[in-house]
C-alpha cells in the first residue's frame, strides 16, 4: 500500500477544488523496459488465438462498462473537471458502442484479402494480402478525454492481436488505472496489457530506446514533431493525432437556432478543451448579426458549476498551465482590437480553482493567436464572410487541420463546401461527435496528425501486410523471364509489351507470334 511519506508516487488531485482524489505508483524506465519484454512473449501466444476467440475475451470489457458506468463516469469527472454528463455522454457510452462496433467487424476488418490480377499475363498469380500484428504497441495519451482517446486504440490493437503498453497523462491517473480495471476483467493474458505511469518528458524517448513496436501518440504538435524524429532514428512506426483549430461555417440559409446550439456544445464542451472541437467560427453577412445574438444568449445562460455537478453545463479548466495558455490567447486578441462580445458566469470562492467564463470574441482576425493557434479553452472567435469562397479560404488559413463543420439547410451545398476543407473530418450541421462513431476514421490533415484511428483505418494501423503470392503453373520448370538469356528471351519479352499494349492489332498478331516462340522455355530444365 502506498504512504503519505512514499515519493514514489503520482498524487492526483481534483482539478476543480484541488483536494487530493488519489494516488497511482510512479514506475521506472527499468520497469517499462520489462513490461515490454514480458508483453512481447504474452503476445505471441495471444496473437496466435482465432479472432473469434480473442473476440470473445475483449467483449467482457463491454459488460465492465455497463455495470459500472456512474463510477466510471465518476472517476472521469473528478480526475478531469468535466460534468458527469459530458463524462458519460462523450466517453462513457462511446467507449461501449466502441467494444461493441469493433468486436461485431473485427473478423471482416482481418480477414485475408484475395488481390484481382493486375494484367492477362500473370492471371495465373494469385495473391492475397495477410494482415498481421506490430507486436507491442505504445499508446501515450492527454488528459482531455482520458477514457475515449486511448481506448479505441487499445481495443483495436488487441483485436489485432498486439500486446499494449498504455501511458496516459499524469494529471489524469486515476481513469488510467480505471482502463487497466477494465481490461484484466476480460481475463487476457497475463503481461499482455500494461498501465504504466512514466513522467511525459521520458516516455517517449524510454518507448523507443526500449523497442516497443509501434507508438500511437495524442498530443501537441510540439512533442509529435519531436517523437517522430526519434523514431527516425529506430525507423519505430508512429501514429500521431495532435493538435486542432477547427472551423464553423455558417451559410445564410442554415438552420440558425440549431447552428448557435451547435456552437455552444462543439466550443464550449469539455470547457473547449477538445482537439475536435470548435474555435473558429466564420457566419455569411446576412446572418452574422442574428446567429450572434442566438449565440450570445446561450453562453450568458450557460450553468458553469463544479465539475461533479449534474446541473452543470460545463466543468472547469484540467490544468492551470492550460488557463495559462488560454488566459494569454484571450489579452493577445483583445490588445490587437478584438472585443468580449459574450460570457459566462462562473463560480466564485476560494474552493474553486481553474475556472474559466465561456466567451464569444468578436472583432477578430488571423493575425490573433486565437484564431491561428489552438487555444484550447471554452472562447470562440466569430468573423463574418461574403461568400462560399471567402468561408473556405479563412477555413484552410491554419497550419492544423483536424475537423470543421458547414452548417446549411442544402445538404449537396453543404458537401460541395466540406469536399473543399482540408481537414480530416468535416461533418454537416453538426460538429465534434464523429470521434464517438467506431466507425469513422479519425485523423487530420496538415500539422494535425499523421495516419488514422478508429474503424479500418484504425485496423490498419494496427497491422502490417503481408502479401502472398501463389503461382498457380509451379509444375514448370521456369518463368519466361529466367535465366538463361539470349537474344530470342529478349525479342519474344519484347513481344509481350507489344501484345499487351501496342495500339496497332496488326503489331499485336506479329508480336503474338514471338511471344508463342519462348512459351516452350518454361518446360525445359
Amino acid at each position: 500500500m502506498l504512504t503519505q511519506s512514499d515519493p514514489e508516487v503520482t498524487k492526483c488531485y481534483n482539478p476543480a477544488t484541488g483536494e487530493e482524489i488519489g494516488r497511482s505508483k510512479l514506475h521506472s524506465v527499468d520497469d517499462l523496459k520489462l513490461f515490454i519484454s514480458n508483453a512481447k512473449k504474452a503476445q505471441l501466444a495471444w496473437s496466435s488465438l482465432s479472432i473469434n476467440q480473442r473476440v470473445d475475451r475483449v467483449i467482457k470489457i463491454r459488460d465492465y462498462i455497463i455495470n459500472n458506468s456512474a463510477k466510471i463516469s465518476e472517476v472521469i469527472s473528478s480526475d478531469n473537471g468535466k460534468t458527469k454528463v459530458d463524462a458519460l455522454a462523450t466517453e462513457v457510452l462511446p467507449a461501449a458502442m466502441a467494444v461493441s462496433y469493433y468486436c461485431k467487424n473485427a473478423k471482416s476488418f482481418l480477414k485475408d484479402k484475395n488481390l484481382s490480377a493486375g494484367n492477362l499475363f500473370l492471371i495465373y498469380k494469385r495473391s492475397k494480402i495477410v494482415r498481421i500484428p506490430y507486436g507491442v504497441v505504445g499508446i501515450i495519451s492527454p488528459w482531455n478525454y482520458p477514457l475515449a482517446i486511448p481506448f479505441s486504440e487499445v481495443i483495436t490493437a488487441l483485436l489485432c492481436g498486439n500486446g499494449v503498453i498504455l501511458k496516459t497523462a499524469t494529471e489524469t491517473q486515476l481513469v488510467g488505472l480505471l482502463i487497466k480495471e477494465m481490461i484484466e476483467y476480460a481475463e487476457l493474458p497475463k503481461d499482455l496489457f500494461n498501465f504504466i505511469n512514466l513522467p511525459g518528458k521520458v516516455a517517449g524517448d524510454a518507448f523507443i530506446e526500449n523497442g516497443i513496436d509501434k507508438i500511437f501518440f495524442i498530443g501537441s504538435v510540439q512533442t509529435g514533431k519531436y517523437l517522430l524524429e526519434k523514431a527516425a532514428k529506430t525507423l519505430t512506426p508512429v501514429s500521431l493525432e495532435l493538435g486542432g483549430n477547427d472551423a464553423m461555417i455558417v451559410c445564410d440559409d442554415a438552420n440558425l437556432y440549431r447552428a448557435a446550439n451547435g456552437a455552444l456544445w462543439g466550443g464550449f464542451q469539455n470547457s473547449g478543451q477538445s482537439c475536435g472541437g470548435i474555435e473558429r467560427i466564420y457566419v455569411h453577412e446576412k446572418i452574422y448579426d442574428q446567429f450572434l445574438l442566438l449565440l450570445k444568449g446561450r453562453v450568458e445562460n450557460l450553468n458553469v458549476e463544479i465539475g461533479n455537478d449534474f446541473n452543470s453545463d460545463m466543468g472547469c479548466m484540467t490544468t492551470e498551465r492550460q488557463v495559462e495558455t488560454v488566459t494569454h490567447h484571450i489579452k493577445d486578441a483583445l490588445d490587437k482590437g478584438a472585443v468580449i462580445y459574450a460570457q459566462s458566469k462562473i463560480p466564485s470562492g476560494k474552493k474553486y480553482k481553474n475556472f474559466l467564463p465561456g466567451m464569444i470574441i468578436t472583432n477578430v482576425n488571423h493575425n490573433m493567436l486565437l484564431m491561428k493557434d489552438e487555444t484550447f479553452g471554452p472562447v470562440v472567435g466569430v468573423m463574418k464572410f461574403i461568400d462560399n469562397g471567402e468561408a473556405v479560404r479563412l477555413a484552410n488559413d491554419s497550419y492544423l487541420g483536424l475537423t470543421g463543420s458547414v452548417w446549411s439547410r442544402n445538404q449537396k451545398k453543404a458537401e460541395e463546401i466540406a469536399r473543399k476543407i482540408q481537414a480530416g473530418v468535416v461533418t454537416i450541421n453538426d460538429h465534434l461527435m464523429s470521434h464517438g462513431m467506431a466507425e469513422t476514421p479519425w485523423g487530420g490533415f496538415k500539422q494535425s496528425g499523421w495516419g488514422r484511428s478508429h474503424g479500418k483505418f484504425g485496423f490498419d494501423e494496427m497491422t502490417q501486410p503481408i502479401v502472398i503470392v501463389k503461382d498457380l503453373l509451379s509444375f514448370t520448370k521456369k518463368q519466361l523471364w529466367w535465366h538463361p538469356y539470349n537474344q530470342k528471351v529478349y525479342e519474344g519479352i519484347e513481344g509481350l509489351l507489344n501484345l499487351l499494349y501496342n495500339k496497332s492489332p496488326f503489331q499485336r498478331i506479329i508480336n503474338f507470334k514471338k511471344v508463342l516462340s519462348i512459351i516452350p522455355r518454361i518446360f525445359k530444365k
